[in-house]
């Protein structure tokens, strides 16, 4: 701070260094004036200009500093009282910006949170022609056309719950109840969604469950499940998937794994960012890259810890690890807040 200061003065003391060195010169040429005197008085108030100089470094920086130190947000609390003229500009500029920007945001914030009703209502009022499409898609004899057009329910059914799920995920904390939840009933619930498209791919579900029940939100946890079972099923062939669950240090293990194209293990410490689609796929054009990052939202959220493994042309497991009982202290207080 003290360079930008001395920066800031450097015309001023230039100045006033010319005014001294010129009495010098003035002295030195003019044989009436005591040189020594002069010397004297120049050193005086070189003197006195630097303790002068420190004294307004001391006072003009006071301001400043607290500009420099405050957080970048809309509170203007920690600026210190101005007590110059230009001081009191630049507050009272902050000041209309500050006022502005607030306006703004409120607006923006009132327009975000219509956008996001008006989205979710229409996602709900989709769900019931979607329903009466999926009832008449059953109907159809033809089995290979039932087939495709299950295929393709999915994938829009799919999309709004991503959408739903996105849009109700900054909200999740207030939307929480934990309870005892049945990991057969949820997995079998979301098995029986994908049965059409397993059976389309030749996939089937080998579920071995030792634990059978878990503490956590039954929604979001099946909203989970459902991105991983959704992903499993895309990227495998003729291939069982394999789910089961134990018990370790007091805590639940549940797997899901699949025995699909995997992923390269360099696109392992990316799969949960946003909108990331794997590079060994990139040519796949369904892939939005929102299922996994939604799902490694929510699953922080309830606490519940998510790994990934996977091999090139082997397979991929996710694995969920729950929290034990206590953890589920801070996530109720977190919840009721």
């Amino acid at each position: 701070m003290i360079w930008k200061f001395i920066k800031e003065k450097q015309s001023w003391l230039l100045f006033i260094l010319f005014l001294l060195a010129l009495n010098l010169v003035v002295a030195a040429l003019d044989d009436t004036i005591a040189f020594t005197s002069v010397l004297y008085t120049v050193f005086l108030s070189l003197l006195f200009c630097l303790l002068y100089l420190f004294w307004r470094y001391q006072k003009e920086t006071a301001f400043y500093k607290t500009l420099t130190e405050r957080d970048d947000n809309l509170d203007l609390s920690g600026i210190a009282v101005p007590e110059s003229p230009f001081e009191e500009i630049v507050t009272e500029s902050l000041r209309q910006q500050t006022l502005l920007l607030k306006e703004e945001l409120l607006t923006n914030t009132v327009a975000l949170e219509q956008e996001k009703d008006d989205l979710l209502s229409w996602i709900h009022e989709v769900k019931t022609p979607m329903t009466t499409l999926r009832l008449l898609i059953d109907r159809i004899d033809d089995k290979e056309m039932r087939g495709n057009l299950t295929y393709e329910w999915l994938r829009i059914h799919h999309l709004l719950d991503q959408q739903l799920h996105s849009k109700r995920l900054p909200f999740m904390q207030n939307d929480l109840y934990v309870e005892k939840v049945s990991l057969e009933d949820i997995l079998y619930d979301e098995i029986r969604t994908l049965q059409t498209w397993c059976i389309q791919k030749g996939i089937g579900f080998e579920v071995e469950l030792s634990e059978t029940a878990v503490l956590t939100d039954s929604k979001w946890l099946a909203f989970i499940i459902r991105q991983l079972l959704t992903n499993a099923v895309k990227y495998s062939e003729k291939a069982d998937i394999v789910i089961t669950s134990s018990r370790k240090d007091e805590q639940i293990i549940l797997q899901i794994r699949d025995f699909g194209i995997g992923m390269e293990k360099k696109d392992l410490p990316r799969i949960f960012d946003k909108g990331f689609t794997s590079t060994a796929n990139h040519q796949n054009q369904h892939a939005t890259g929102m299922g996994l990052y939604l799902a490694k939202k929510a699953a922080d959220t309830l606490h519940i810890t998510m790994e990934v493994d996977s091999l090139p042309q082997k397979g991929t497991a996710f694995t969920l690890t729950f929290p034990r009982k206590n953890d589920f202290v801070h996530l109720l207080s977190n919840a009721s807040m």
